[in-house]
């Protein structure tokens, strides 16, 4: 702070006063101060890149058209070089020609009758394509020409086409049918707390308000029976994701949450991890594709609230540098390889609970995972 105090007498200093009070001695000292300037920084004027080496006086403004038509009439005025050998135009060494191409004797030996010959030369390329269909000549005729020949109307033998050699005909792929949520209905059910009502999809739904995803985030807090909750494609912000993570903070049952495909930007997607502490039912959250990069420094902080966090097992993000992405894989692996009994009230009813690796390793091996890992540690 005591520095920056120093700076601030010189603020409103004028620099041009000071130099108009130095003398000619005082600037060229100056001048030899400036000695190491970068002469390759594009960004400085030209003036500024290299010292001033000349000694005459200007001889006034600089002029760029005069200067152009001054090195243009020093140019014509000055004569040319003579040549040591003069030009007289003799031709010396061998004449080039041009390599002949070697031809098919087979299709030397071929003639045709004049008629045919004329015929050939002023066929178009429907009529080629023609000939070509009925000959089986498969060679003669390209992708291109098939469909020219298929679409014209001057060729007579189109049957003929079908002996040309095809490409692969693919079969179409039928659009993906357009999301049938009811808004309205899901979000009174949520409010409702419709037991039957475990799933909710808005998925590529492009046309939902702002306010109303922030009103389902609201609607959630209450609800204790939705499980899993997608909003991928639906043009998502950061408000939006500002009230799912108030949302996680009371929420108690929620287990999946998808916003791929989304507008959040590093702050929204920070918010959403920093809730994670506070909720203990989500096991699967999905943040990708967003509509601009995260960056690195908020990659570390998400890998760092993963690893405080011993409830999420599955993360889909895909991170852009190998130490965040090697963390964060090692923090899902041990919230999977956690006691499963920590986990027992993410799993469906009826499913069994998946054995840690300490509990596979012992029955594979028979061994005691306390005593080896005591063991291994002394």
């Amino acid at each position: 702070m005591s520095y920056r105090r120093e700076l601030e007498k010189y603020r409103d200093l004028d620099e041009d006063e000071i130099l108009g009070a130095l003398t000619e001695e005082e600037l060229r000292t100056l001048e030899n101060e400036l000695d190491e300037l970068d002469p390759d920084n594009a960004l400085l004027p030209a003036g500024l890149r290299q010292k001033d080496q000349t000694t005459k006086a200007p001889t006034g403004p600089f002029k760029r058209e005069e200067l152009l038509d001054h090195l243009e009439k020093q140019a014509k005025e000055f004569k040319d070089r003579e040549d040591l050998v003069p030009y007289t135009g003799e031709k010396r060494g061998k004449v080039w020609v041009p390599k002949q191409k070697p031809m098919d004797p087979v299709l030397e030996s071929v003639t045709l009758e004049p008629e045919l010959e004329e015929a050939l030369a002023n066929a178009s390329d429907a009529e080629l394509c023609d000939i070509a269909a009925i000959l089986g000549m498969h060679t003669l005729m390209s992708n291109q020409q098939y469909y020219q020949a298929l679409g014209s109307s001057s060729i007579v033998n189109k049957e003929g086409l079908n002996s040309v050699i095809k490409p692969t005909q693919y079969k179409p792929v039928p659009d993906e049918e357009p999301n049938a949520t009811d808004l309205e209905e899901t979000l009174e059910r949520i409010k409702s707390n419709d037991p039957k009502l475990e799933e909710v999809n808005l998925n590529n739904i492009r046309n939902i308000p702002i306010p109303t995803l922030k009103v389902y985030a609201e609607a959630l807090k209450e609800n204790s029976y939705v499980k899993k909750f997608s909003i991928v494609g639906t043009r998502s912000n950061d408000p939006v994701a500002f009230a799912l993570a108030e949302m996680l903070k009371v929420n108690k049952v929620l287990k999946t949450l998808n916003v791929e495909s989304n507008f959040i930007s590093g702050a929204g997607i920070l918010r959403l991890v920093e809730a994670l502490p506070y909720n203990t039912s989500l096991v699967e959250l999905k943040i990708d594709n967003q509509s601009q990069p995260l960056g690195n420094k908020v990659e570390m902080e998400i890998v760092s609230m993963l690893e405080k966090n011993a409830t999420l097992l599955k993360f889909g993000y895909h991170f852009t540098q190998q130490g965040p992405r090697l963390r964060a894989s090692n923090a899902m692996m041990n919230n999977n390889d956690l006691d499963p009994c920590l986990h027992a009230s993410a799993l469906p009813a009826g499913a069994e609970a998946r054995p840690s690796s300490l509990q596979v390793a012992q029955l594979s091996t028979g061994l005691d995972p306390e005593r080896t890992l005591s063991a291994l540690a002394g």
